[in-house]
């Protein structure tokens, strides 16, 4: 596997143009000039790519598409690509460095995952193409001024945000089978002995999904985050041991349930409830409530 840390490396392997600057680069593609496929490869650094009209020769008579690609550090694109060397389009590469200096500038969608990509409508890629003419204007100027760049690559982001956000409403069938997914997950993992607490990451590696990914769309549909989520099935589960099963005490119901220090679970408890396990167990058994 190739693992390229710096912009200059991986343009040289990809056949780009040599990049300006280490922490932002900006470009076009030039397929004909370019390695069109690769084996398996990771970057240490963010990568936002839009290509038009692209086929995957990996794919039996696939489609071309028009999409937005991501790639983040460490991320493994585990099958590499193999594409067709007659598509069109642009890419943007910021550094780690440039994302934690103006993070309140980026989305979470930086970190989704090669599979996780947006498609895009005509109408989007020229807006996007809009954007990106202005962004080469001031990366290629000798005096480069940054904080205009800054700025267009806020603008794309937020397009791209914007799209996103789009696609979720125009498309709900595919994501309310995520969210179901998700749901179905929380469920049968507390189907089964635990020995901890589930985790966004653990359902987002079940789901074959990035834990920013399946956090947007859980977020979208339910209006409250993946973690949130997690926590009030929790609390709904604890309710049902603290007064189906008299017999556990509070430790027991905290171990059930995957807390590994019984106190954390009493201040869990009480925080989304508003009354200690044993003042909800008292009460609810008091009015036959769960």
């Amino acid at each position: 596997m190739k693992n390229f840390s710096d912009f200059k490396t991986y343009n040289e392997y990809l056949g780009l143009d040599k990049p300006l600057d280490n922490d932002i680069d900006v470009g076009y593609y030039d397929p004909p000039n370019m390695l069109s496929s690769s084996e398996p490869i990771t970057v240490d650094f963010y990568r936002i790519s839009i290509k038009i009209n692209v086929v995957n020769r990996t794919i039996p008579k696939s489609e071309p598409i028009t999409a937005v690609f991501f790639n983040s550090p460490n991320l493994i694109v585990p099958t590499g690509w193999d594409v067709e060397p007659n598509y069109k389009g642009m890419y943007l590469q910021l550094s780690k460095k440039i994302i934690e200096e103006n993070r309140y500038l980026f989305k979470t969608y930086l970190d989704y995952g090669q599979h996780e990509a947006l498609y895009l409508t005509d109408e989007e890629v020229e807006e996007i193409e809009a954007v990106f003419k202005l962004m080469m204007k001031y990366y290629q100027n000798e005096r480069r001024n940054f904080n205009v760049l800054l700025s267009y690559v806020n603008v794309l982001v937020s397009l791209v945000e914007a799209f996103y956000k789009r696609r979720f409403s125009t498309d709900p069938k595919e994501y309310n089978r995520i969210v179901l997914d998700f749901q179905q997950s929380l469920n049968d993992y507390y189907s089964q002995p635990v020995r901890q607490l589930p985790s966004v990451q653990y359902f987002a590696d079940k789901l074959g999904l990035t834990a920013n990914y399946l956090g947007d769309i859980v977020k979208h549909f339910t209006n409250k985050s993946a973690l949130e989520n997690i926590h009030d099935f929790v609390i709904k589960k604890a309710k049902e041991l603290l007064v189906e099963n008299k017999n556990l005490n509070t430790t027991e119901v905290a171990y059930e349930l995957g807390f590994e220090y019984p106190n954390y679970f009493s201040k869990f408890f009480k925080k989304q409830v508003n009354l200690t396990p044993k003042e909800y167990r008292l009460q609810a058994i008091s009015k036959k409530i769960i």
